[in-house]
């Protein structure tokens, strides 16, 4: 195991000298990172997470860059095409894995609520990476009963705006308040803690 992460240190960079704090809108992001990866279900959640919080690579890349007529030192060429390492907190990471396991375990549940709240929408329009949002917030909503139901959809909606359509936003934030009122009744969004209770 030690080899391969020496290998893959070659191959794919980890800064040594720089670092990022993580947050958990930053974890947030992240999973949504996950969850895109996965969507089609080709690769799974499993080998997708390590290599998106972690950097650990598990895949032979074919043919190297050659070396020759670069005119940078080699540790500066390394910090220059390295991955910034992310410093995660115990919680953010019990975040992101109570996140991801969610959406693979509702998964067919989550298919059911878009396409009942999507009927007046063209759903072949609607963005894949919208589908994404919806499976990342359903997945928060269910799984983190100490993160508020504003919080969650707010949250989803900004990451929206950076990476999705323009009209992305009004159409989460609307899905997502008939889906959270289903989920709600069926007993699946449970708040607990001060200021959680609605």
């Amino acid at each position: 195991m030690a080899d391969q992460e020496q290998e893959n240190d070659k191959k794919f960079p980890v800064s040594k000298t720089k670092s990022i704090k993580g947050s958990r809108h930053l974890a947030r992001e992240k999973v949504l990172q996950v969850i895109a990866a996965t969507v089609e279900g080709e690769v799974s959640l499993d080998d997708v997470f390590p290599h998106v919080f972690y950097r650990q690579f598990t895949f032979e890349p074919e043919g190297l860059a050659d070396d020759s007529g670069r005119i940078l030192r080699p540790d500066e060429v390394f910090e220059l095409e390295a991955d910034v390492p992310i410093e995660w907190s115990k919680d953010d990471v019990e975040y992101a894995v109570r996140v991801v396991e969610a959406v693979r375990n509702n998964r067919d549940r989550t298919r059911e609520l878009i396409d009942k709240h999507s009927k007046n929408w063209d759903v072949e329009r609607i963005a894949l990476l919208d589908r994404v949002l919806i499976q990342l917030a359903i997945g928060e909503l269910v799984a983190c009963m100490d993160i508020p139901v504003k919080v969650t959809i707010n949250e989803v909606i900004e990451l929206a705006k950076r990476y999705s359509t323009d009209k992305s936003g009004i159409f989460i934030n609307g899905m997502l308040d008939a889906i959270t009122a289903d989920l709600k009744n069926e007993g699946l969004v449970r708040k607990t803690g001060r200021g959680l209770i609605e």
